[in-house]
């Protein structure tokens, strides 16, 4: 993917969106990343209204209505983040919903976790202890769009370990600080 190095507005730090449906390892992968750069970590989770969380508990997918204030909180959290950056765990399925928190911070990058609808079906089985249930994957997986090659991101495949997935992600973010020290660009 292409786009200049996801940085704070602030700061010098990466503001960073690890995305993916559920059951792909998105806060996991974002509190290893998070702790690999020694950075904070966010999980977008703990900022739905309580509404939100108790329809998808009762297996209802949440409306673009239900999104847009939620979406609005992840942005802001985004824009607000320390100097030293954030990486912040949230779903971000829809090209939509990666405007609206691009609109609140523009520098943000994206880290898709993809993987077989088998893996994650297997994933989401084995948790416990999730408000999401299983049964809202398909609608997950239906409502997915792809990241654009005009986003800042990556797309990485979850069938490994979390630590090297996290490690893909940081040497993407290590390459595209590259990228902008060859530039100059901001």
């Amino acid at each position: 993917m292409t786009g200049d190095v996801a940085t704070a507005s602030r700061g010098s730090g990466p503001l960073l969106v690890v995305m993916g449906v559920s059951a792909a390892g998105k806060s996991t992968v974002a509190r290893t990343l998070a702790a690999q750069l020694g950075i904070s970590y966010v999980d977008a989770d703990d900022l739905h209204p309580t509404a939100n969380v108790e329809k998808m508990a009762r297996g209802v997918p949440l409306s673009d209505e239900d999104r847009w204030p939620w979406l609005d909180r992840v942005g802001q959290e985004l824009k607000d983040a320390p100097a030293e950056g954030v990486v912040m765990a949230c779903s971000a399925l829809r090209r939509s919903y990666r405007d609206r928190l691009r609109g609140a911070a523009p520098n943000v990058g994206f880290i898709h976790l993809t993987g077989t609808r088998e893996l994650l079906r297997e994933r989401a089985a084995g948790r416990a202890d999730h408000f999401m249930p299983t049964t809202l994957l398909d609608s997950q997986l239906d409502t997915l769009e792809r990241l654009e090659g005009d986003e800042t991101g990556i797309r990485i495949d979850i069938d490994a370990t979390v630590e090297n997935i996290a490690l893909a992600a940081r040497e993407w973010v290590a390459s595209r600080d590259c990228d902008r020290d060859k530039t100059g660009a901001a």
